[in-house]
């Protein structure tokens, strides 16, 4: 599990691989992920876009960014907490993802919450301790 506390919103996930919708002999790797997002603070507050930095065990970086998550764009009350499952297509059997979410609070202003960075490992590789 990962998490960061950005402004208040706390952001958790937790990546599992996919052996069922991954094809190791074809470099295709697939991860999911759960993120939790939830208000700690005091002001109402909607994720309006995201921005993903996806990095393959190549180095390869892929940005993508885009409005809400999963087709929505959540409005988190004070203690509220939104939750969502997607996944992650990569061709190589490990790598990284991190981001930031762009919220937008009641009074108009906007503020990035960190996504925290985190490793996508599979089965199919050798770890290395350094």
């Amino acid at each position: 599990m990962y998490q960061s506390l950005t402004d208040h919103i706390e952001i958790t996930v937790e990546p599992e691989f996919q052996e069922d919708r991954s094809d190791p002999s074809s470099g295709r790797y697939f991860w999911s992920y759960t993120i939790e997002i939830a208000n700690r603070g005091s002001r109402t507050v909607q994720l309006v876009s995201r921005h993903w930095r996806i990095t393959d065990s190549n180095g390869k970086l892929n940005e993508v960014r885009g409005a809400g998550v999963v087709g929505e764009q959540p409005i988190l009350r004070e203690g509220e907490s939104f939750r969502y499952t997607s996944g992650c297509p990569l061709p190589t059997p490990s790598g990284f993802m991190g981001g930031s979410y762009r919220m937008v609070d009641e009074t108009g202003g906007s503020f990035d919450v960190e996504i925290p960075t985190f490793s996508l490992d599979s089965p199919h590789i050798r770890r290395v301790l350094n």
